[in-house]
């Protein structure tokens, strides 16, 4: 996420409510709108961005005839469970989930509000539809599954020599145990080894990414919001073992890892707030099919791979998205 974002998000997020405040009242003219995640990063926070901004494009304009409130779990179950309530008693007319385990909170505290998930990996999987063309029920959205193949791909081309790739990753989160599993499927198809290292809490992903050194010859960091969320800890020790990090997701390039292959998180809210906009207009949510995110970009980031010990090929660098870092 750019620095400019990083500002419009911070402003955005100031005019919201924080955590756990009051219940959502409905506006006499207009409509309420509750969006929630189980924490906050730079990608889950452009989600965030992207659906208001495409409520605005649908005609749904903040303090006009839309009110908007936002809730943080700050990574913690029992929290989403508690804030899922809430906003179920509140009765806003779309709850809108951001991540798994916020969706899987508002699905078990709702059976009749309008939900639009997103940046749910696998919604099958997670029970939170019944099928993705027909998810049924009061409940639709849009999945991020992650463009697992290209990220082994990637990794292959900048490390043709790595045999090991290290996955720091929470077992909690149901999208990280169904990343992990493709990435598995496709590292074994590349002659790859994956080495596991599991990360319950952000607390434990400086500890898991050291117990990664002289076991992996480069790290991957899944669509997984306890290890994103502390991202930093872990581009630390890259630096310090010259152990190269990889992400499923672009905005953490600009927070230090090495490239990756991923939706623009904006566009993705986008995508998400257009069906939004389709609930808040009539349309029955176990009505209308679950959307995939379109588009990938290359983004990265070549001082943090030197940090880090490796070089970026000119070929990979001429061919990306964005070069962050220079």
């Amino acid at each position: 996420m750019s620095f400019t974002r990083l500002l419009c998000a911070a402003a955005a997020l100031a005019a919201f409510v924080g955590p756990l405040a009051a219940p959502v009242p409905a506006l006499a003219q207009g409509k309420t709108v509750a969006i929630t995640a189980i924490v906050q990063h730079p990608a889950l926070d452009a989600t965030r961005d992207g659906v208001v901004e495409a409520l605005k494009d649908a005609g749904f304009v903040q303090g006009r005839n839309l009110k908007v409130e936002y809730q943080s779990a700050q990574g913690n179950p029992a929290t989403a469970a508690q804030i899922a309530r809430q906003f179920a008693g509140s009765r806003p007319d779309v709850i809108v989930p951001i991540s798994t385990p916020s969706a899987q909170a508002v699905a078990a505290a709702t059976r009749d509000l309008p939900v639009v998930f997103t940046a749910v990996t696998d919604p099958v999987s997670a029970q939170l539809v019944r099928s993705m063309d027909k998810p049924g029920a009061n409940i639709t959205g849009l999945s991020d599954m992650a463009p697992v193949a290209e990220h082994v791909a990637l990794i292959r081309e900048i490390l043709p020599q790595a045999r090991r790739i290290g996955v720091l990753y929470n077992p909690g989160e149901p999208n990280s145990v169904v990343l992990v599993k493709a990435l598995k499927d496709e590292a074994a198809k590349a002659g790859l080894t994956v080495v596991e290292a599991s990360v319950p809490k952000s607390s434990d992903a400086q500890p898991a990414v050291r117990s990664l050194v002289g076991k992996a010859d480069a790290v991957y960091i899944p669509l997984d919001n306890t290890v994103v969320s502390a991202l930093e800890s872990v581009i630390a020790v890259g630096r310090q073992a010259k152990l190269p990090i990889f992400s499923a997701d672009t905005d953490s390039v600009a927070r230090g890892t090495a490239a990756s292959i991923g939706f623009d998180y904006f566009q993705v809210g986008k995508q998400t707030g257009a069906i939004v906009a389709r609930v808040l207009k009539g349309e029955k949510p176990g009505d209308v099919p679950v959307a995939l995110a379109k588009g990938t970009d290359l983004f990265v980031n070549p001082k943090s791979a030197a940090a880090m010990g490796i070089t970026l090929p000119d070929a990979v660098v001429k061919r990306a998205t964005k070069v962050v870092g220079e």
